[in-house]
């Protein structure tokens, strides 16, 4: 039998934001290839029922609360898992808020609190875990990222300027890390609708305009970036480091849809 380069069992993987959203499906999904997981974020009852669906599926799973707002919280999930477990071997950064705001009128505070989440929060979760990741001999780090990454979307500047960080901070870890055998990717989702972003979808113009450009014409399902998460996570991505991979369906490769 051929082995399977995309099994993570044995593995450990924690999902900082993984109880809602692509989070919650990435965890999923790295549950069912076999890695035992932690879904964690600041709700104890979402992360519960993760951990409840993980079980179901003939998953390992340990839930644990954390806030990426708050090192000592980050510090506290990484001393959990490694007394559960005793390693770690995947990290995903997942963690995320957004606001649509006119950019003139954004506050400082608007401003300071998406990108406290979004950038600040992944470097905290990162420093955090690199030791184990470091020991584990086969460290992965995966960053959600982000189509504003690279292209702007309107009125969301705060965002914008959060995920292009994230690429860059990807970039400068993966090489920074790389002796130290730590894999460092992130993963630009297309559009997916979520609870983070339904609002500013549905039936409006801005999600009539997004699946024009987008070619295969459809929101992704949260389901399709758990193939990403898996391979990154994987022996199959052990020569990949720094790099963004967009699952988007085509729309930054795209021009005139019709």
């Amino acid at each position: 039998m051929a082995e399977n380069i995309t099994d993570l069992t044995g593995r450990v993987a924690v999902v900082v934001g993984g109880t809602s959203g692509l989070g919650r499906a990435i965890a999923l999904g790295l549950a069912r290839a076999g890695a035992g997981t932690v879904p964690a974020g600041r709700r104890g009852e979402l992360v519960q029922e993760v951990c409840e669906e993980i079980e179901r599926n003939g998953g390992k799973a340990f839930a644990r609360t954390a806030d990426v707002g708050e090192r000592a919280s980050l510090d506290a999930l990484r001393d959990a898992v490694l007394e559960r477990f005793g390693a770690l071997d995947i990290l995903v950064n997942a963690a995320g808020r957004t606001a649509r705001t006119p950019t003139a009128e954004v506050s400082e505070e608007e401003w300071q609190a998406i990108l406290d989440t979004n950038l600040t929060g992944m470097l905290r979760a990162c420093q955090a875990f690199y030791r184990p990741l470091k020991e584990s001999g086969r460290g992965r780090v995966i960053n959600v990222a982000s189509l504003s990454s690279f292209v702007a979307f309107h009125e969301v500047a705060a965002y914008g300027a959060s995920k292009a960080g994230v690429v860059a901070l990807t970039r400068s870890l993966g090489c920074e890390w790389a002796r130290d055998r730590i894999n460092v990717n992130a993963i630009a989702p297309g559009v997916f609708r979520t609870e983070l972003n339904s609002k500013l979808l549905d039936d409006t113009e801005r999600g009539r305009e997004l699946l024009t450009r987008t070619p295969m014409r459809r929101f992704g399902r949260p389901e399709e970036v758990a193939g990403a998460a898996v391979f990154l996570a994987s022996d199959a991505a052990s020569y990949i480091t720094g790099q963004t991979i967009v699952v988007d369906g085509g729309m930054l490769a795209s021009g005139v849809n019709s």
